[in-house]
């Protein structure tokens, strides 16, 4: 397989020969080393979970290069005699962690941990860049010289679905020379208000304590350089090729090793995470090795760069240029993100979008500033416009783009703006549209008006094969005077030209984007508009205001500032008690700081054993058809394809099922002759490789049969019509309260119908579904699963193998992100994997690819509802069973009390806050409602929290403010809206066990997971509180002592499920029991020594007690008071937001939480929760499109297509408090659940979004909707982009000019 390749990982040595050409740098680190700190996220470059240090070493300038690259794009081969570092290269727990580690743990910035390793990368590559440039000034001790606006956009790239980004912020931001500590939120480093913020209390950062290349890779290529005395020749290395010059590249073109179906042209392999592999390659042909290609050639007459140049190497060039080029610089910076820009090339972005329908910002933007290619067909080249080389049939693989160039423009008369609009500002998202636009003009002397002399209009992404140039209109510009009716002329003349295809989603509002950007540019040219649009955004946000989180407002601060670029704040109230200590500290999450190393291990982290054999998933296809077989392409991937389990294969006796939850039915694990839906699982693919399975699936051809079938089900009204529906459960059945009719009769103003439509939601935990089963001797199999269903899961593969449930161990230690999506679907990959186990004989993992986990996992039900009443039914469709998610139920029937609330608001032309007031609850109609749930009036919290926000100064100052914004501005609008939340919350039995070890150390089990809610480190708090009669201190001493280990279904039964909010305080009080219990045992020994020597330290009490054959492990199974299994959590949020008006685009200006949290058993970790479900919730309310097909299936499928929020679309201030309501002794030392709750106060983003909205309906008299009114419209969820747009008006920029041309009118200024 030819020469080796040589890496250096974390300053070791590793040579791996025979590797395959097409494995991954991510592959071979996580299964020749032991590292694993990088995870596979996404396998598109889309998450940052992968992200690590890549460093080249230069022998003739003796320079060290590095930068962060996404590791599960990177092919090993291209890195060979590079240096890699990982999340344990910078600390670890035999040498120390890294204060970017320790950092991030301390404040509190990681929960289920598994994308804590790719954003501690991300911040370190950000540090070792910055501190590399001598142009900066040094900056103080324990800084860097990083900004704080560079420190917030450090992890733009990494996604997390758990913590809500701010925590994460506040940790980049502590290594940032200019911030203020002061500013910075919780943390275990200082007390907030009671202790002065400090660089010396947090860990020392040392820039350069990292060796980021050994010195022994830096000799051996020194010596390489030596002995080589000739150039390579033209023939394969292991199917690797690393051609030197164009010559040799044409010489391999020309040999009969090249052949274009088996050999794949790459420079970073970037566009495999667009364009996915469909097959494997033999062969790859590496150009970034030739010079000509890497060149940067800069004169008076532009910018040449190669076509390997990266993006962010073009940045860096571009930078430092003129208007244009700076220009061209910003908008490259919303391109992707900082780790796969380090890595793409501007030639590769170029040419899929000459390739393919690839909705490229940069072609968009080189076409607007007049940038010509040369390209090499064979021995001829050729110099191209862009706009000639995109027009092009698309180009073959041996077509070579050598060069673009860009021209230089000057600034004389010159000027050159880019738009973009996308569901993230500072990219990683691909946008609805995008735009470049280049003119030169002149002041007529006589009008005073901007002349244009020469236009350029750009336009891409809209739904066409290439980015194309509006000629028409600029035809129609040139010459022209720029007037309100010139423009209208010009917005009505693009729309023609911009003509989305037929399959493209939104296409009214592509359209509107592009006449809202032309509108945008051209009337930055005229005096004729008393309210000019600025133009100098290029994401589709064109703020020009903020709140500070002062409650002293300036309307002129509000209207000259960009609120997209505002820096995040933050405030964290909160009360500490000493009660029930440790219990009650904001301690740190445990494991934290080893999640950021990477050394926490989850399923897919555990070595494979002997003979691990590999699976994926074969699913349907079609909605509802007979499955006649399964075939396989004739391909080099089907090859690696050793046997496809299917329902045939279930063990006699066993059952074909998937999943199955009490009272609520089975699911098949397969489809057996018959699809339901599509995504239903046909079979499992096994190969020797997880990546051979993932492509080897791809090869599977099902022979499909609808013969005499009835068509599918595939929506709510379809199931109605044809009254298909499940049996509805008694228990799931709401009671009435009070009667409807009565109520109805005598009312004075009746609403009798709406519709409220809410979308499902994909989970996006960061680990997807995985699973390990081993098989073991006397039909036994041990199984590791990320499952928040442990028991269950037990259960159901027990039933499907047909064997007795002691036969079966399941064991999870922790998962990767749960919201309720490790759940019901877990089960089937662990049912899968143990099928193809136990026919196998060998054991087999089974590790999710993003795309197959989204069109299995379901997403929550979708929820559709016309008129409110109680006659509940369960329909029954043909799409994917669909599961609980974070707050299930709760949060849609939350939003549809909302939204009533609102209609009625409007409809009567009442504040809402005064409707929402009204219907608050009293204690005795709360008790009425919710009975024993509601508990004493004492804890009845609701009223006086939400008195408190929505009747302040504070509010009302805001309210004001933004009513004044919003007379003054035409193109942007505010809202803000207060909305409160009650949710119940049950308690279920849970067991649990505390040991104590001869050496004082003491083991822990419960049947709960850790699945980033802080668990652990509640149920180690509540573990030293309940011994802690034991010892001097209280207990705090033993917090180190505790160790809280895996779940064992053989081990701990009756765990139960980790769900509902409550399985953290269920853990906690089943431990409290079995700390009672030792205490009993071991107080008499503890007093018999204080009276012989005093005070008794811990390790002398558990000798003496050891000594004595005490039993020191004590089990309890607690159940719930039968009179208090249930409670209520109260919560209210404040949020205000600016929409754009011409593009949909929405900025969360401020939020501010308050959650009744009783007496917190860890604040911090409380506080985590509230913060990461509230941003859930906005990428729910906001953001979050699950879309299918016209049969069921998933289509945004990717993180491509599904975008979870990020960090620049929280809240630009996020202000929390948690208050602690009355004592109640019936809940777990007074606490109160967090996990679930909050999540529903993000309709208040949503709600803020409709008053903003409701603001730009009247502003341009819009009218849409069955009401016909400006006020009263149904505003979907989730509310993205195209649906703010398209209820503000498609069509107001034309209804706007055509007001100025036709009179004297009175605009605003």
């Amino acid at each position: 397989m030819g020469k080796a390749v040589v890496v250096a990982v974390n300053g070791e040595r590793y040579e791996a020969a025979g590797v395959d050409p097409s494995a991954t740098l991510l592959e071979f680190l996580r299964t020749r080393t032991p590292v694993r700190g990088p995870k596979l996220g996404c396998g598109e470059g889309g998450c940052g979970a992968c992200v690590v240090l890549i460093s080249r070493y230069n022998p003739a300038t003796d320079e060290v290069t590095e930068f962060s690259a996404s590791s599960c794009l990177t092919l090993l081969r291209s890195v060979d005699r590079c240096s890699v570092t990982t999340s344990e290269g910078i600390g670890n727990t035999s040498y120390g962690y890294h204060p970017v580690q320790q950092r991030l743990a301390g404040f509190h910035g990681s929960q289920c941990g598994f994308c804590t390793p790719g954003m501690c990368m991300s911040i370190f590559s950000a540090l070792v860049k910055v501190d590399k440039e001598a142009s900066r000034p040094d900056p103080p001790p324990g800084f860097s010289k990083l900004t704080t606006s560079e420190a917030e956009k450090a992890v733009s790239g990494n996604l997390c679905r758990c913590t809500g980004y701010r925590p994460i912020v506040d940790a980049c931001k502590s290594f940032a020379a200019d911030v203020d500590l002061e500013d910075l939120g919780l943390n275990c480093f200082w007390k907030k208000g009671d202790e002065p913020a400090d660089v010396s209390k947090l860990p020392g950062y040392n820039n350069g304590a990292i060796c980021t290349f050994p010195e022994f890779l830096k000799s051996e290529i020194k010596s390489l350089m030596e002995n080589t005395c000739s150039p390579p020749v033209a023939v394969s290395n292991g199917g690797w090729y690393h051609p030197k010059s164009i010559e040799e590249l044409q010489r391999v073109f020309n040999s009969n090793w090249f052949d274009e179906n088996s050999v794949k042209i790459v420079a970073s392999n970037t566009g495999s995470g667009v364009y996915k592999d469909r097959d494997l390659y033999e062969k790859y042909i590496d150009i970034k090795g030739i010079p000509e290609l890497s060149v940067i050639n800069r004169n008076s007459k532009g910018v040449e760069l190669g076509s390997v140049v990266s993006i962010s190497k073009a940045i860096e060039v571009l930078s430092d240029g003129n208007l244009v080029f700076r220009k061209i610089a910003n908008h490259l910076n919303k391109v992707a993100s900082p780790f796969v820009r380090n890595t793409a090339t501007i030639g590769g972005n170029i040419i899929m979008a000459q390739r393919l329908p690839f909705e490229s910002d940069i072609a968009t933007i080189l076409l607007a500033a007049g940038t010509t290619v040369t390209i090499q067909v064979a021995t001829k080249r050729l110099c191209l416009t862009l706009e000639e080389f995109l027009q092009q049939p698309p180009c073959d693989s041996m077509t070579l783009l050598l060069s673009i160039f860009i021209p230089d423009w000057g600034s004389d008369g010159i000027t050159f703006e880019t738009f973009r609009a996308a569901p993230r500002p500072f990219g990683n998202a691909v946008s609805y549209v995008n735009s470049g636009f280049l003119a030169r003009t002149s002041v007529d002397a006589a009008s005073g008006e901007h002349l244009i002399k020469d236009i350029c209009l750009a336009f891409g992404a809209y739904g066409v094969d290439h980015a194309i140039r509006a000629r028409r209109v600029e035809d129609f510009l040139k010459g022209k005077l720029v007037s309100s009716s010139v423009i209208l002329e010009a917005v009505q003349m693009l729309k023609e030209t911009v003509t989305p295809s037929k399959d493209v989603t939104h296409p009214e509002y592509r359209i509107s984007l592009a006449v809202s950007f032309l509108f945008t540019f051209l009337s930055s040219f005229t005096s004729s508009f008393n309210e000019p649009v600025k133009v100098n955004v290029t994401n589709g946000s064109y703020t020009n205001g903020t709140t500070n989180g002062s409650t002293e407002y300036s309307p002129e601060e509000h209207r000259n500032t960009d609120s997209y670029d505002l820096p995040i704040h933050s405030r964290q109230e909160m009360v500490f008690s000493n009660e029930y200590k440790p219990v009650g500290k904001p301690i740190r999450k445990t494991g934290a700081e080893l999640q950021a190393s990477g050394e926490a291990l989850y399923v897919d982290d555990i070595p494979a054993p002997k003979d691990c054999l590999y699976g994926a998933f074969i699913y349907s296809t079609h909605p509802r058809a007979y499955v006649k077989g399964i075939n396989f392409k004739p391909s080099l991937a089907s090859q690696k394809v050793i046997t496809v389990i299917t329902a045939k294969d279930i063990p006699s006796g066993g059952e074909n099922i998937g999943s199955s939850f009490p009272r609520m039915g089975d699911e098949a694990l397969f489809a057996d002759q018959l699809a339901e839906f599509a995504g239903q699982n046909i079979g499992v693919v096994i190969a020797e490789t997880q990546s051979y399975a993932y492509i080897a699936a791809k090869q599977a051809v099902v022979e499909y049969s609808t013969e005499n079938l009835q068509p599918p089900i595939l929506t709510i009204e379809d199931a109605i019509q044809h009254s298909s529906y499940f049996s509805t459960h008694p228990f799931l059945t709401p009671k009435p309260v009070g009667d409807y009719n009565q109520g109805m009769s005598g009312a004075d103003h009746k609403i009798l119908s709406a519709e409220v439509n809410l979308e499902s939601q994909y989970y996006f935990y960061m680990e997807t579904q995985v699973a390990l089963a081993i098989p073991d001797e006397d039909n036994c199999i041990t199984i590791y699963s990320s499952t928040q269903f442990l028991e269950i899961t037990q259960n159901v593969v027990a039933r499907c193998l047909g064997i007795p449930f002691h036969n079966v161990r399941v064991i999870t230690r922790r998962v990767g992100g749960g919201f309720g999506g490790k759940a019901m679907k877990a089960m089937h990959v662990a049912c899968a994997c143990a099928v193809a186990a136990f026919k196998l004989q060998r054991p087999v993992k089974m590790y999710l690819d993003r795309k197959t986990d989204m069109i299995i996992a379901g997403g929550f039900k979708k929820y559709n509802w016309g008129a409110l009443a109680f006659d509940i039914k369960v329909c029954k469709t043909n799409v994917t069973s669909k599961s609980t998610m974070r707050a299930p139920g709760d949060v849609q029937g939350s939003f549809i009390a909302e939204a009533i609330i609102e209609h009625v608001a409007s409809t009567l032309s009442v504040d809402t806050n005064t409707i929402r007031r009204r219907n608050l609850h009293d204690f005795d109609s709360l008790a009425v409602f919710y009975g024993e749930s509601a508990g004493d009036a004492s804890t009845y919290s609701l009223v006086s929290m939400f008195d408190k926000l929505a009747s302040s100064p504070d509010y009302q100052s805001r309210a004001t403010i933004v009513e004044y914004f919003n007379s003054n501005n035409k193109w942007k609008k505010r809202g803000i809206s207060c909305v409160p939340i009650t949710y119940e919350v049950n308690l279920r039995p849970s067991p649990g066990k505390v040991s104590i070890m001869n050496d004082g150390s003491i083991a822990v089990e419960v049947g709960g997971i850790e699945i980033g809610q802080g668990l652990w480190t509640k149920v180690k708090q509540m573990t030293a509180f309940g011994l802690g009669k034991l010892c001097p201190d209280g207990g705090e001493c033993l917090l180190d002592k505790v160790r809280v280990i895996q779940a064992d279904s053989l081990s701990m039964i009756q765990g139960g499920f980790t769900g509902g909010s409550t399985t953290s305080e269920n853990s906690c009080e089943a431990v409290r029991q079995s700390c009672i219990e030792l205490v009993e045992r071991l107080n008499p020994i503890k007093e018999s020594l204080e009276a012989k020597t005093g005070t008794v330290e811990w390790s002398a009490l558990v000798a003496q007690a050891s000594m004595a054959s005490v039993n020191l492990s004590a089990h309890a199974y607690w159940t719930p008071d039968p009179t208090f299994k249930s409670y209520l959590n109260y919560g209210v949020g404040i949020s205000e937001v600016e929409i754009d008006v011409l593009t949909g685009a929405t900025t969360i200006l401020r939020s501010d939480i308050m959650y009744d949290c009783g007496q917190s058993l860890n604040p911090a970790v409380d506080l985590g929760q509230v913060e990461g479900a509230f941003i859930q919730g906005v990428g729910f309310f906001t953001n979050e499109e699950y879309m299918t097909n016209s049969d069921g299936m998933v289509i945004h499928d990717s993180t491509w297509t599904y975008k979870i929020p990020t960090v620049d679309t929280i809240p630009k201030q996020f202000n929390v408090e948690l208050i602690n309501s009355a004592r109640d002794k019936k809940r777990v030392l007074s606490s109160k659940a967090s996990g679930e709750p909050p999540l529903l106060l993000a309709s208040s983003v949503h709600c803020a979004m409709r008053e903003a909205i409701r603001a730009a309906r009247k502003e341009f008299s819009v009218c849409t909707g069955p009401t016909n009114s400006t006020v009263t419209f149904r505003m979907d969820v989730p509310a993205t982009m195209p649906v703010v747009k398209e209820l503000c008006g498609l069509d107001i920029i034309e209804r706007y000019l055509e007001s100025l041309n036709a009179g004297p009118t009175t605009t605003k200024a």
